[in-house]
């Protein structure tokens, strides 16, 4: 049985507004979150991203927008393609803490694939949060 959601948690040295900028507009995802990012932030709008280095590219539907809070999207889970991909819902929830923001990012709904493509698809992207998750952290404090 392949668990149903990935849960990660870290405390970044920035404010709200500096976080959620980085999650939700398209310069500030293209920094951190692939090569190249695409979004319309409101529920229903269109999000694109593009890993140049591992050509691969996936378009998600945002599912929530709440400034600076709360931004959700769901994506096809990884190896399917077509309208009737299963897809995850990634939901990143800020909140303010001292001098800084404790981010948390939860991606649920794995369990809907066949196990062997849900197992496959919660490993790679279970490693792979944790990748981006530093790019974040690396990429907000590298700007001034």
């Amino acid at each position: 049985m392949v668990g149903d959601r990935i849960e990660r948690e870290i405390v970044l040295r920035h404010p709200v507004e500096r976080v959620w900028a980085a999650l939700t507009t398209a310069e500030g995802l293209s920094q951190w979150f692939g090569s190249v990012a695409e979004v319309e932030l409101r529920p229903g709008g269109r999000a694109y991203f593009r890993w140049e280095d591992l050509d691969q590219e996936t378009v998600a539907t945002v599912a929530v927008v709440d400034p600076p809070y709360r931004f959700a999207f769901r994506w096809p889970i990884e190896g399917w393609v077509g309208d009737d991909a299963p897809m995850t819902l990634v939901t990143f929830t800020l909140e303010p803490v001292g001098d800084g923001t404790r981010l948390r990012l939860v991606e649920s709904e794995f369990t809907q694939a066949a196990d062997d493509v849900a197992r496959s698809a919660h490993e790679a992207n279970s490693q792979g949060w944790t990748v981006e998750l530093g790019d974040l952290e690396n990429y907000l404090d590298a700007v001034v």
